[in-house]
């Protein structure tokens, strides 16, 4: 599959994060910075997705609560422009929730649980049997959200693609019960950056494990992260042959190092020996600082407004209710639903 397919002006895209801490570089690298290019493209939605990050927070809603609008303000300090993408609450938008429950009657709860990322994510929170409801119906309310827009394209990792796949089979089914074309089909939409390893380098670069750079940092936590981030643990001495598979400052420097030529030849050296992991730390260290200092002004100078910042995203429910609205009623059509009972006989 293309990493980057065309995208058209005629394209709807639906895009968004659960809530449930702050956003950092791997949201950068793999989703925020496709976001500020589709913006200029096509239609974008973004949800902060608050209900969907309650399936497994419900035992400690205050974290979810606590960080809609730190989401928020991390899109703004990157660049998504509300003019151009529309920044919405999915739990303010109550059509989501219906459309929702009207996609669970056409998927079965044995299709629900082969679906290959719940089952990975049941399996890394422990869930066993104990399962919570919510959490695995949460694909049927990504579907809702995606569908419930129209949506032509939805950005994603490759870990999400079976997620996208029971989207477009809900879609069907919901189109083969109105016998028309109710809803329509979403594709992927690949990064072109690999989803960036943990700073220990033994997983994904992930909130609830704590191996992140948040795009908040500051530039003495940006420095002490990337002093502790795993390299080659056989390059004992500079001289020393070194590991560039599997070294998580090389994949950091392929993933933010606009000088692919310098990268390449600094992977030559540290491969024959002569090239200290500090040197390439600094390099790595220097970079993300000059990413990160505008992001981390310009959040703190929002992060002075922020009744204007919850303005924006009142403002982007308001129009993403108005959307989905619309669709909500051809799937209540379709499944023979009336909004009064006057007539019904």
């Amino acid at each position: 599959m293309e990493s980057q397919p065309s995208v058209s002006s005629s394209d709807i895209v639906v895009t968004g994060d659960r809530p449930t801490g702050p956003l950092h570089l791997g949201h950068y690298a793999g989703s925020l910075t496709t976001r500020l290019r589709l913006q200029h493209l096509c239609r974008q939605y973004i949800l902060i997705a608050d209900l969907q990050a309650l399936t497994d927070n419900a035992g400690a809603p205050a974290r979810v609560a606590d960080h809609v609008l730190e989401v928020a303000l991390d899109y703004l300090a990157v660049g998504i422009e509300p003019g151009r993408s529309t920044i919405a609450l999915q739990s303010a938008i109550p059509e989501l929730a219906e459309l929702t429950i009207l996609l669970l009657n056409l998927v079965t709860v044995a299709r629900l649980e082969r679906n290959p990322t719940i089952r990975d994510e049941i399996r890394q929170r422990g869930f066993a049997r104990d399962i919570p409801a919510g959490f695995l119906m949460y694909p049927v309310s990504q579907a809702a959200d995606i569908a419930g827009f129209r949506a032509t394209v939805v950005p994603v990792g490759a870990d999400q693609l079976p997620m996208i796949e029971q989207s477009n089979e809900l879609v069907r089914a919901l189109n083969r019960l109105a016998e028309r074309e109710v809803l329509v089909e979403a594709r992927p939409l690949l990064s072109a950056t690999q989803r960036l390893p943990g700073l220990d380098g033994k997983s994904k670069m992930s909130k609830s494990l704590g191996n992140v750079i948040n795009l908040t940092a500051s530039p003495e936590e940006l420095r002490d992260r990337v002093k502790r981030m795993y390299t080659d643990p056989g390059h004992l001495r500079v001289e020393d042959p070194g590991q560039i598979e599997g070294n998580t400052v090389f994949a950091y420097l392929d993933a933010f190092d606009p000088d692919a030529e310098e990268v390449a030849a600094l992977k030559q050296r540290y491969r024959r020996g002569g090239l200290a992991d500090s040197v390439v730390k600094q390099r790595l260290a220097t970079l993300l600082e000059a990413l990160l200092a505008p992001i981390r002004a310009r959040r703190a100078e929002l992060a002075s407004r922020r009744h204007q910042v919850a303005d924006i995203v009142d403002a982007g429910t308001q129009v993403a209710r108005a959307a989905v609205a619309q669709v909500l009623g051809d799937v209540r059509e379709a499944f023979k639903l009336r909004r009064e009972v006057r007539g019904a006989g």
